[in-house]
């Protein structure tokens, strides 16, 4: 970003392109919207089935629960390693945060696709259409949770041991240079 903004980034707060960007997004929707109509909008019959109201669903939703929530979390993980900044020892530190970030992020995005398939919404449906029952969506959800974790803790010992040998190799090369 260059140091100065411009007037527009001034004005709007940030690049044109970004503006572009959005603009394209409500015209893809307004576009949606127009192709499904507002009979299939706002059917009386199932009215709690409209993509309108699982559009506002989700957007107050997401607003005013979930990015609370993730706020408060990420506060809650960042205060953690704040606790830890007195050194009883010294040595390398590998911050958790993004260890614990990406495991529980993919979880939640594969709990949203297989959601439906979990709560077994359309059971007859899917069973007619696929020959197989909804029954696996719920345990194969909760093993790739458990793989992502593993993959998570995994990755943060192998990075965790690299950087503890590198300061075992520094703190040796110390020393010798000290004895010569």
């Amino acid at each position: 970003m260059p140091a100065h903004p411009g007037w527009f980034e001034q004005i709007y707060g940030a690049r044109a392109r970004h503006l572009l960007v959005l603009t394209g997004c409500f015209l893809l929707a307004g576009y949606a919207v127009l192709e499904l109509g507002p009979d299939q909008l706002f059917d009386s019959d199932v009215w709690w089935q409209s993509p309108a109201v699982w559009f506002l669903g989700g957007a107050i939703v997401v607003d005013l629960v979930l990015f609370p929530l993730c706020s408060a979390a990420d506060r809650v993980l960042n205060a953690v390693p704040r606790a830890e900044r007195r050194p009883r020892r010294r040595g390398l530190r590998v911050p958790i945060v993004n260890y614990i970030r990406v495991p529980v992020l993919a979880s939640g995005l594969l709990l949203l696709l297989f959601f439906p398939g979990i709560i077994e919404q359309g059971k007859g449906s899917h069973l007619a259409a696929t020959g197989h029952t909804q029954d696996p969506f719920l345990g194969r959800w909760l093993w790739l949770t458990v793989l992502f974790c593993c993959l998570s803790v995994l990755a943060y010992s192998i990075r965790y041991g690299a950087g503890r040998l590198r300061t075992m190799r520094t703190m040796r090369t110390i020393e010798r240079e000290r004895d010569d």
